[in-house]
């Protein structure tokens, strides 16, 4: 982790900003978390899949995000057919109690859940099949984690009611997708669509997603940043570290 701490003004929402606060009340711990960036690049533009999530969630109502949501214990003990690259696993140890593998295995689970794309390769996995994980085998996929790249993670402020400490992982399609099958809406998120990082701009996008857009832009652009941000909250304001 680097030394220099910056403050940051731009990768959270303001308290201000449209969503829920929670005032005169303790703050909840966050939950980990892990998001999939899916981006394509089969086209004249790159494009990275996006969803809006519902006017009705407590946590980000109405915004576009990436698919993504809460690690369950079962997800660490999934077989895969490959397992993440050692520095994507030294990084996601960092601050963590929970098996790295385990973050990745959730990407692709509430991907799955979410848009019904398959991130894996067809095969069979051994061992017994958790339940949430069951309609994901049934398809004759195997998850396959070598293909995905730690980066960014961000921490949800405590002014919020939900709070998630998130992973976020890159994905090319062309190289963790089973099939170019489209993405399906569902409960979670509607209006599932590939998106160029322009038409990504002038959706209502949380700010911590547009950070992470502009962090996508700057790796495709050649500009690789020195490491995965980490974005969090603490008394002086909002910082960002590289793991």
């Amino acid at each position: 982790m680097t030394d220099d701490t910056p403050i940051l003004g731009s990768a959270y929402d303001a308290e201000d900003a449209g969503d829920v606060i929670v005032r005169n009340a303790p703050s909840p711990r966050p939950r980990d978390a892990a998001t999939l960036i899916l981006v394509r690049r089969d086209g004249p533009q790159p494009q990275v899949l996006m969803g809006k999530r519902s006017g009705g969630h407590a946590f980000m109502p109405g915004k576009y995000v990436f698919p993504g949501g809460r690690v369950d214990p079962p997800d660490g003990r999934v077989a895969s057919l490959s397992e993440l690259s050692r520095a994507s696993e030294e990084k996601l140890a960092l601050k963590s109690r929970r098996r790295p593998r385990a973050f990745a295995l959730t990407a692709i689970r509430e991907t799955f859940e979410e848009t019904g794309l398959i991130v894996g390769k067809r095969g069979e996995t051994p061992g017994r099949k958790p339940k949430d994980w069951q309609a994901y085998h049934r398809l004759g996929a195997a998850p396959c984690l070598q293909g995905l790249t730690f980066f960014g993670r961000a921490v949800t402020p405590p002014y919020r009611p939900k709070r998630f400490d998130a992973r976020f992982f890159l994905g090319f399609a062309e190289d963790v997708l089973i099939d170019e099958r489209p993405p399906q809406d569902g409960a979670e998120l509607s209006d599932l669509r590939w998106v160029t990082f322009a038409e990504a701009g002038d959706l209502d996008l949380p700010s911590v997603t547009r950070f992470m857009i502009g962090e996508i832009q700057a790796r495709l652009g050649g500009n690789v940043p020195k490491g995965p941000a980490y974005l969090r909250w603490s008394r002086a304001g909002h910082l960002m570290e590289r793991l």
